[in-house]
């Protein structure tokens, strides 16, 4: 059944058009346990809990968000997927580390942090370190579709998780939105990016299902590559990167909005006259 929701505002999605980015790939370069699928945007480690250790096979730009999903876990470990940036050049490692904790961040120019709900926030000058520390709900999609991290504009659509379309799929999906399951959770979406500052510096923010975690570090060398790590390590056993639209949005994404606004859950698309291809759009994007 259908239940006709507000009216969307699809003109805020063209004014926070800018420049799009090339879509985000895994490196070549990887740990000696990973597996990379032929399209480089899915890694699984196939063996042990270690040698995982993933990067993004181009420097990011500012304000990209690297963003990966976590599709599978495995139980019997201790421990969860870790992400960062790194300064170094993947292609020029002799070898690339068991561990990006404490490994490859002991190799220098490397900032890696274990993914926890408040993890090594870093307080701004002027705010509070209690205020800086302290969690915000983020809002709800529909209240505000972007998410602005320091100068950058981000539609929070695809951040956030989501689960598998079935009966209870719209419940279960507010409480990826609203943030409250453990950010290791699977179908969670993370993501990494980097701030460039006035002073030549850069802030790392790390992105969990739509809310930004605030700085995790500060003082990253902004004029150097910046590539994105993600270790693949212990519970977390495959993860798939996920595109983000930073320019105009496509014809297909504005209609998967509307379409997915106006039903009560993703099942009810089923029913609705639209092509396959589009009804299985709206229903897994």
């Amino acid at each position: 059944m259908a239940a006709v929701s507000d009216p969307v505002d699809l003109g805020a999605a063209w004014r926070s058009a800018r420049p799009e980015p090339p879509p985000t790939r895994f490196h070549q370069v990887h740990g000696a346990n990973i597996r990379v699928d032929p399209s480089g945007t899915r890694a699984t480690r196939v063996e042990s809990f270690a040698h995982g250790v993933c990067f993004s096979r181009e420097p990011l730009a500012p304000g990209q968000v690297f963003l990966v999903e976590i599709e599978e876990k495995e139980l019997g470990w201790c421990g969860h997927l870790r992400l960062g940036l790194t300064a170094l050049d993947p292609s020029t490692l002799a070898a690339v580390p068991e561990f990006s904790l404490p490994d490859l961040v002991s190799l220098g120019h490397t900032w890696v942090f274990a993914i926890t709900r408040h993890h090594n926030r870093v307080p701004r000058e002027d705010r509070p370190e209690a205020e800086a520390l302290a969690p915000s709900r983020p809002p709800a999609l529909l209240v505000e579709p972007y998410l602005c991290i320091e100068q950058f504009r981000i539609p929070r659509d695809r951040l956030v998780g989501r689960s598998r379309p079935g009966l209870y799929s719209h419940l279960l999906d507010q409480l990826y939105e609203l943030n409250v399951l453990p950010p290791t959770a699977r179908r969670s979406r993370l993501g990494v990016l980097f701030c460039p500052r006035p002073d030549g510096t850069a802030d790392m923010h790390i992105v969990i299902n739509g809310e930004d975690m605030g700085p995790s570090a500060r003082g990253l060398p902004a004029a150097q590559p910046l590539y994105a790590v993600v270790d693949v390590f212990a519970s977390t056993k495959s993860v798939r990167l996920v595109q983000l639209e930073y320019g105009l949005p496509s014809l297909q994404t504005l209609c998967r909005l509307v379409i997915q606004r106006s039903v009560v859950h993703r099942l009810a698309i089923d029913g609705l006259h639209l092509p396959k291809g589009l009804k299985d759009f709206c229903k897994y994007e």
